[in-house]
C-alpha cells in the first residue's frame, strides 16, 4: 500500500501561490517529497476587478482535479478564495489568514482612510525599508537581499490592488480541506489574531525561507497523513 501511494503521489502537482508581488523564489528552500511544485504566476488585475473574479482567471493555470494548494501570505487568501470555487484535496496556508476575522483590526482602518490608494505606496515601502525587514522577520543578509529584489520587481498597481483586497476581505468560509501553519513571531498577521493548526516557534512572516526544513516536514505530514495506510 505504501509503495503504491508513494508512486501515485509522485505524479501529482502542488500549486504554490506566493505573497504580495512575490514569486517562486520565496519557495526555494521548501522540499516537496515526491511532488512537483507548480508556481502560479500573478496576473495584472483588471480595472476594479474583484478578488473572486481575479481568482477565476488565476485558476486557469490549474490543470488537474482536486489540486493541492499552498498559499503564502496574500497567496493564502487567494488559495481560500480558490477553494470556494473548485474542489481541493488540501489547502495549506503559511503565514496567512483564512477568514476576515483573522485580519488585524488596524488593517481594516484603511476602509475608511484609504491612504494605500492615494499615495505612491511602493515609494513609501522604500522609505521605511528598514522597518519592512523587521516586519518580515528577516534573519540573514541573503533574506534581506531577496526581499529587496522582490520589492524591485513588484508591480505598484498590483500591490495597491492586492492590499485593497486584504483590507476589504469579508470571507467567513473555511474550506474543509484547509490546514494553517503560522509562526509565533509573525508581525504582519500576529498570532493573537490567528487560530492555526500548526504553530512554528519564533517563526516570522518570512519563515517559509528561514524555517523551511520544519515547514517542509509539516507540509509532508499534512499531505501524507491520510494517504498512507
Amino acid at each position: 500500500m505504501q509503495t503504491e501511494s508513494r508512486k501515485e503521489k509522485a505524479s501529482k502537482n502542488i500549486y504554490c501561490i506566493s505573497g504580495l508581488g512575490a514569486d517562486k523564489r520565496v519557495f526555494t528552500n521548501l522540499q516537496f517529497k515526491g511532488y512537483q511544485p507548480v508556481h502560479i504566476e500573478w496576473l495584472a488585475p483588471e480595472k476594479k476587478e474583484s478578488l473572486a473574479d481575479y481568482v477565476k482567471r488565476l485558476r486557469e493555470d490549474i490543470t488537474e482535479e482536486n489540486p493541492i494548494l499552498i498559499g503564502l501570505s496574500f497567496g493564502g487568501i487567494v488559495a481560500v478564495e480558490m477553494a470556494k470555487q473548485i474542489a481541493t484535496e488540501r489547502v495549506i496556508l503559511i503565514s496567512s489568514a483564512k477568514t476576515a476575522a483573522e485580519i488585524p483590526w488596524y488593517f481594516k482602518m484603511f476602509r475608511w482612510l484609504p491612504i494605500h490608494l492615494l499615495i505612491p505606496f511602493k515609494s513609501l515601502l522604500w522609505a521605511v525599508y528598514w522597518l519592512i525587514n523587521w516586519f518580515f522577520g528577516l534573519e540573514t543578509k541573503d533574506e534581506r537581499k531577496l526581499l529587496k529584489a522582490i520589492l524591485v520587481d513588484t508591480d505598484a498597481k498590483f500591490l495597491k490592488w492586492a492590499i485593497n483586497c486584504v483590507v476589504f476581505w469579508k470571507n467567513e468560509t473555511i474550506p474543509d480541506s484547509l490546514h494553517h501553519i503560522h509562526g509565533t513571531s509573525d508581525r504582519i498577521f500576529p498570532l493573537a489574531f490567528i487560530e492555526p493548526d500548526i504553530i512554528v516557534e519564533k517563526g516570522g512572516h518570512f519563515m517559509v525561507m528561514n524555517r523551511a526544513k520544519s515547514i517542509s516536514q509539516f507540509i509532508d505530514h499534512i499531505i501524507t497523513k491520510n494517504n498512507i495506510s
